[in-house]
């Protein structure tokens, strides 16, 4: 596969020395690439600033000191070079010839950002495209790449695996996300993993963790998002919140797959490629607890009660 990770460092550096008034263009035409291949209706400079996204419309010499900082690191390097890696790892599934990868510097100051999503996200979902948003903290820059490679898995399995707006499943998105996460570590250790994982423990995991399988089943990407990324994307998009912490799907999808691994001896690049009902029927057929043959509200296999 060929990556074409867009310069956006060089031009952002670029962009924070022009005067304010200035800025919100030149971010419009950086984006302009994946916004006419990827509509979204609405100003992209709102959506960007929404989206935690650095500021245009304000002076931070903290900005400028990022993008030096990302340069300095050879953090789009990275990402090319990690993308690399997975691509010849996941060799075995069908993949795109190409992918393009946008990355954006975050805002400090942006509270989701930075308390709910540990400073970094991505978003692979979108055909031919990677978008990637983060600010450069010392315990986030050397993970940039890796969550590249996140969402590279989410890429390539949904080439393979059906993604469906209309019909996707809680199960499917929850366990989705904690495929990408089992196979950034089988790429490169713990250490590489998001913090998202784990950020919900104990009394309030197991809470979340019934929740989201008693909904295993649930339809649409309408209710998905808030079985994976909790009350707070809620709140933020508009939405009700489903009474589910902040990130405590990767939490459970990872633990998910993590009993499929333990009871099969697969891989999770082994795992990559199967749909969610044989997941699910091969944590039931080693002997995970659950009940085996109960059915979700699409006729998913629910693993749990």
């Amino acid at each position: 596969m060929r990556f074409i990770v867009h310069d956006t460092i060089s031009v952002m550096a670029e962009m924070l020395k022009e005067p304010l008034e200035k800025r919100p263009g030149a971010l419009r035409e950086m984006l302009a690439p994946m916004r006419s291949a990827i509509p979204v209706p609405g100003d992209v400079v709102d959506i960007h600033h929404r989206g935690g996204g650095f500021r245009v419309d304000a002076d931070d010499p903290r900005y400028l000191e990022a993008v030096t900082r990302l340069a300095g690191q050879d953090v789009l390097g990275q990402v090319e070079r990690e993308l690399q890696r997975a691509s010849e790892a996941l060799g075995h599934l069908e993949q795109a010839e190409s992918l393009q990868v946008m990355f954006v510097l975050g805002n400090p100051d942006d509270d989701h950002l930075m308390r709910v999503t540990g400073g970094y996200y991505g978003m692979g979902g979108a055909p031919g495209w990677l978008y990637l948003l983060a600010w450069p903290s010392d315990d986030v820059i050397g993970r940039i790449a890796h969550l590249a490679v996140h969402e590279f898995h989410h890429s390539v399995r949904f080439t393979t695996v059906e993604w469906n707006p209309a019909t996707v499943t809680v199960g499917e998105h929850v366990i989705s996300e904690g495929l990408a996460e089992a196979f950034v570590r089988e790429l490169s250790g713990a250490g590489a993993m998001g913090p998202w994982s784990g950020m919900v423990t104990g009394e309030e995991y197991e809470r979340a963790h019934a929740k989201i399988m008693a909904g295993f089943g649930l339809a649409g990407m309408t209710n998905t998002p808030a079985y994976v990324l909790g009350d707070s994307a809620m709140r933020m998009f508009g939405q009700e919140p489903r009474g589910i912490p902040d990130m405590a799907g990767y939490a459970v999808g990872l633990r998910l797959v993590d009993e499929v691994m333990e009871a099969t001896g697969l891989t999770a690049v082994q795992l990559s490629g199967l749909p969610v009902a044989e997941l699910v029927r091969l944590r039931g057929q080693h002997g995970q607890r659950g009940e085996h043959g109960r059915h979700g509200q699409r006729g998913e296999t629910n693993p749990d009660s």
